[in-house]
């Protein structure tokens, strides 16, 4: 299954609301993929431009992108980020494709 990473910034209403009643999202956060045919792999809190990381594989594309979805229309995160994510065998295969794509750069 694909792997995903989900960034995400939590309003100034949500960051309050965490901070007067402290909360572990993850189980709220593993149904959701579960729900979508994947796996969490797990939850962070990060500190700089995002409050949390959530890594997690579901069956396809189309499934990360419900939950970025669900995740930015439920109006408590100001900025969400989704990244696909490529085990080093995956980035290898890539690499070796990239050499054979007869590419060529723009030339002067």
């Amino acid at each position: 299954m694909p792997t995903f990473m989900i960034q995400a910034s939590y309003s100034t209403a949500a960051l309050a609301s965490l901070t007067k009643k402290p909360q572990d999202r993850t189980e709220v956060i593993r149904k959701s993929v579960e729900k979508l045919g994947g796996r969490l792999t797990g939850v962070w809190l990060s500190f700089g431009d995002y409050d949390t990381v959530v890594i997690f594989e579901v069956p396809d594309h189309e499934s990360a992108a419900a939950l970025a979805l669900a995740v930015g229309a439920g109006g408590t995160c100001s900025k969400v980020k989704t990244t696909v994510l490529l085990s080093a065998s995956e980035g290898v295969s890539a690499m070796k494709k990239a050499g054979s794509s007869s590419y060529k750069p723009v030339s002067k």
